[in-house]
């Protein structure tokens, strides 16, 4: 039996930010030769997880979900603990934060990629949200030290994290997938909501404020652009 080969294995949660990731590796590579990776860690979100399969095959990419449910036994936050109200901590910050979520992750579809002879992997982390969120996983420099244990890990200095959306504005992620053509397909059918709402999502959660505040933004300039929830803005 022919080993599976990939040049290119993406973090694909079925929210907005991967997704782009993932249209990004398709242009880059081919969408024969990319590796779309989900989590379930016990995301109270977890339709996301169906948006990330209806999208990967229409987009035509394999897919991989794996477990890391363990997640919810050894931290707490909303995200894993449905007993607990999404919220906003007196520091100012979301108590949606996984700790060690994104380097976990990282890490694991690294191995699976180097595995499949590929010599990078894509996140669609973005520092926009270290800066509001308090997400210290989101940031190029985390990713370095990452990236650096993996290069060891591996004995090859080639292989990359590649966070293209990392230093963009929530707008300027817009305007890129408007440009590749794929926004008004990935708005309708991403879910970034912390509640697992499509769409308008629930607009209360600081992922909805996030995300709808950058749509806001771009209609500034694309008045005439159309989605599903547009009116809902």
């Amino acid at each position: 039996m022919e080993k599976l080969t990939k040049k290119a294995v993406v973090v694909h949660s079925g929210g907005m930010d991967s997704s782009i990731c993932l249209c990004l590796a398709i242009e880059q590579f081919g969408a024969e030769n990319v590796l779309a990776i989900s989590f379930n860690y016990g995301q109270r979100h977890s339709n996301e997880l169906e948006q990330a399969k209806i999208m990967c095959k229409k987009l035509n990419v394999d897919r991989l979900v794996l477990d890391i449910n363990c997640l919810s036994k050894i931290t707490k936050n909303s995200l894993t603990d449905l007993n607990l109200k999404v919220d906003v901590t007196a520091e100012g910050t979301p108590n949606t934060l996984v700790s060690g979520r994104n380097g976990l992750m990282a890490r694991i579809a690294a191995i699976h990629a180097n595995e499949l002879g590929a010599n990078c992997i894509f996140m669609g982390v973005i520092e926009v949200e270290e800066a509001n969120s308090g997400y210290r996983d989101c940031s190029r420099k985390y990713m370095d030290i990452v990236q650096a244990a993996l290069r060891m890990d591996f004995d090859n200095n080639n292989f990359e994290i590649k966070t293209p959306i990392v230093y963009m504005t929530k707008n300027q992620t817009m305007e890129l997938g408007y440009q590749m053509g794929v926004l008004q397909y990935l708005l309708d059918n991403t879910i970034t909501c912390y509640n697992g709402v499509i769409g308008i999502g629930c607009q209360k959660c600081p992922a909805c404020t996030l995300r709808n505040e950058g749509i806001r933004e771009f209609l500034k300039t694309h008045e005439d652009f159309v989605f599903s929830f547009k009116d809902q803005l």
